[in-house]
C-alpha cells in the first residue's frame, strides 16, 4: 500500500501539459542497453506494489539476441521494481513518463547479482562504510548516421563536413536534431548543459553535470536512451558505437571522478603537491592499480580496441599526468571544488554502471591500503613508450584475461556479474572469429 501511495504522489508531481498515460519502465542489462516495458498509468500501482516479470535470460544474452548463460536454471524469472525516485517526464514523447527499475531475484527482495545498478549500489555503500561519497561527471560522444543502401554498410554520416569541431547551428547540426536532445534532458533534470560537434564527421556530445554517483550513471544511461530515441524519429541513428569509420577516430566516455567528505570535496587540499590530497593521489593509484581489468568495463567491445591507436588522444599505457590528455589518467586543472581525475580510457558502448562501479571500487582499494602512485608522464605519452608506463590490453580478449586474473576486480564486482559478463563477451569473440568481414574479401577473394 505504502508503495502505491508513493507511486500515486510520485506521479501527481510531474509537471506537463498533458496527463501521463504510460510510464515506461526501464532497466540496464549487462551491456547497459536499455531493457523495459510500458505500463499502462492505471495499472502502475500494482506494478510499484509487485514488479514487472521478465526472462531471466535478458542477463545472458547478447546483442543478437542469443541466451548465452541461463539454461541451467531453466530460464526463470526476474522483478524489475521501480525506482520511485527516478520517475520524469518524456518530453519528446508526450503523455509518456519514465522510471528506471532494479532487479530482484523472483519471488523475493533478494537483488539480482548481476544487476549491473545493484553493483554500482554496491560500491556506493563500500565508500559510505569510510564516510565518503563518491562523485562522477561522465562525458559522452556520439555519432550521426543514416541509412543509405548505396553507401558501404548501408550507412553514411548525417554531417559528412570536416573542421566541424566545437561549432554548433546549422552547418554542424543541419536538422536541429542535437540541440533539442540536451535541452529535453535539462528540462527533466538530467543534468545536460551544453552541446557541440565534436572532433569527427557527424560526431556530437553533450555535457552533463556530475553528481552523486547513481545519479550520474543514471543520468549517462537516460541520456544514451533520449540520443537513439530522438534521433530515430528524425529518421536518423544515434550510435555510441566506439569507432563505427574506419577514416577517422571514434568516440569515447570519459569519466571525471572525485570524493566527497561531509558535504566537501575530499581530493582538494590547497596546501598540499599541485593542490590534490592524499586521497586523491591513493584513488588514482588503485584505478592504475586495476588498470588492465578496469579495460573489460570501460571498453567492453572488439570495436572499441580500433579506437585505441597512438596520436589517438586515448590512452595505450596505464599511467597519469597533470592535465595530459594522452595520458590513462588526467588531473584537470580546476581545484578546490573542481579538483577531479578524468579517465580517458572508455568507449562510447560502455556501461555506465559497470564502468563506473569497477572505476570505484579500484580506487577504494587505493585508499584504503594507502597504494602510491607513480612519477606523473610529462609530455608526449605515446612518445615515451615504456616509459611511460605498463601498456594497456590491446583487444578485448586481452581485457577479459586481465578481468579474469584480477581476483580483487572481480570479487567485489561479484562472480555472478563477472561470470556472466565474461561468457557474453567471449561468445561474442567466438562469432566474430567465425566470421567473414569485408575485410577478408578485399584482402584475399582476388589475390589468393
Amino acid at each position: 500500500m505504502e508503495e502505491t501511495q508513493l507511486a500515486q504522489s510520485h506521479l501527481a508531481a510531474l509537471d506537463g501539459d498533458q496527463p501521463v498515460t504510460s510510464v515506461r519502465v526501464v532497466y540496464p542489462d549487462l551491456h547497459g542497453y536499455p531493457r523495459g516495458k510500458d505500463v499502462p498509468v492505471a495499472a502502475f500501482d500494482h506494478v510499484a506494489e509487485d514488479g514487472l516479470a521478465f526472462c531471466a535470460a535478458i542477463m545472458g544474452t547478447d546483442l543478437r539476441h542469443t541466451p548465452v548463460t541461463g539454461p541451467e536454471e531453466g530460464y526463470p524469472d526476474l522483478i524489475v521494481r521501480p525506482d520511485l525516485d527516478t520517475i520524469t517526464r518524456v518530453p519528446w514523447e508526450p503523455g509518456i513518463a519514465w522510471c528506471i527499475g532494479d532487479v530482484y531475484r523472483a519471488n523475493s527482495h533478494h537483488p539480482e547479482p548481476a544487476d549491473p545498478r545493484g553493483a554500482l549500489r554496491r560500491a556506493i555503500a563500500a565508500f559510505a562504510e569510510l564516510g565518503l561519497e563518491p562523485v562522477v561527471g561522465p562525458e559522452i560522444e556520439f555519432f550521426l548516421v543514416e541509412r543509405d543502401p548505396e553507401a558501404p554498410n548501408g550507412i553514411r554520416r548525417y554531417v559528412d563536413e570536416l573542421s566541424m569541431v566545437y561549432t554548433v547551428g546549422p552547418q554542424a547540426d543541419p536538422r536541429n536534431v542535437v540541440r533539442p536532445i540536451s535541452e529535453a534532458l535539462a528540462q527533466i533534470g538530467q543534468g545536460a548543459f551544453a552541446v557541440c560537434h565534436e572532433y569527427m564527421n557527424s560526431q556530437y556530445e553533450i555535457n552533463i553535470r556530475h553528481a552523486e554517483a547513481l545519479t550520474a550513471a543514471d543520468r549517462a544511461f537516460r541520456l544514451k536512451s533520449a540520443v537513439k530515441d530522438i534521433a530515430a524519429q528524425h529518421g536518423l541513428i544515434a550510435t555510441f558505437m566506439g569507432k563505427p569509420f574506419n577514416d577517422q577516430g571514434g568516440s569515447g566516455f570519459h569519466l571525471h571522478v572525485s570524493v566527497d567528505r561531509d558535504g566537501a570535496n575530499a581530493f582538494a587540499d590547497p596546501d598540499a603537491d599541485g593542490g590534490v590530497s592524499d586521497e586523491l593521489r591513493h584513488f588514482s593509484a588503485g584505478v592504475l592499480a586495476h588498470g588492465p581489468a578496469l579495460m573489460a568495463f570501460l571498453n567492453p567491445t572488439i570495436n572499441a580496441y580500433r579506437r585505441l591507436v597512438p596520436d589517438s588522444l586515448a590512452p595505450v599505457r596505464c599511467n597519469w599526468g597533470w592535465d595530459n590528455r594522452t595520458t590513462f589518467i588526467r588531473i584537470p586543472p580546476e581545484r578546490d571544488g573542481g579538483t577531479r581525475i578524468e579517465i580517458r580510457v572508455g568507449d562510447g558502448s560502455a556501461n555506465p554502471y559497470l564502468a563506473i562501479a569497477a572505476v570505484l571500487f579500484a580506487g577504494l582499494r587505493g585508499l584504503k591500503e594507502e597504494l602510491e602512485l607513480p612519477e606523473p608522464v610529462e609530455g608526449d605519452a605515446y612518445a615515451l613508450g615504456e616509459k611511460a608506463g605498463g601498456p594497456l590490453p590491446t583487444t578485448l580478449a586481452e581485457a577479459l584475461d586481465a578481468l579474469e586474473a584480477d581476483e580483487y576486480i572481480a570479487g567485489q564486482l561479484g562472480a555472478p556479474t563477472v561470470e556472466t559478463f565474461v561468457a557474453l563477451k567471449r561468445f561474442e569473440l567466438e562469432r566474430f572469429h567465425q566470421w567473414t568481414s569485408d575485410w577478408d574479401i578485399a584482402e584475399y577473394l582476388y589475390h589468393l
